[in-house]
């Protein structure tokens, strides 16, 4: 997820997304859902499929409402944000997958394999 105006690329926005591991994602009006996510270039992941989280509407949508919370589960930041989907065998991919994987809390079995089966079956 991708910045669509203010205050995306602002400090406060930067440094949030920077040191968030969970950020709270709302799509077209719906509940906010809490999803794992890492930060790449000024950018929001996460993925969302079969044997991951679930994020109803997200893989579809092209904006969603972004909530960043501290430690303390205080928001710190909202924002709206441009959607867009990384498909497997791009570029993006290449440097996005692997990043993101290495965060995933408790995934099952190597990086390797989770970007694998990620590529096979995420969100379509």
């Amino acid at each position: 997820m991708t910045d669509d105006g203010s205050p995306v690329g602002t400090p406060l926005v930067d440094e949030a997304m920077k040191k968030a591991a969970v950020a709270w994602v709302s799509v077209a009006g719906g509940p906010a859902l809490a999803l794992w996510c890492a930060p790449l270039e000024g950018t929001l992941l996460v993925v969302s499929g079969p044997g991951e989280q679930a994020a109803p509407g997200l893989a579809d949508a092209t904006e969603a409402q972004v909530i960043l919370r501290g430690d303390h589960g205080g928001r710190i930041v909202t924002w709206p944000a441009r959607v867009s989907r990384v498909r497997p065998g791009t570029e993006e991919w290449d440097a996005a997958a692997p990043l993101l994987a290495a965060k995933r809390l408790n995934a099952p079995g190597p990086t390797a394999d989770l970007v694998a089966r990620w590529a096979a079956t995420g969100a379509r």
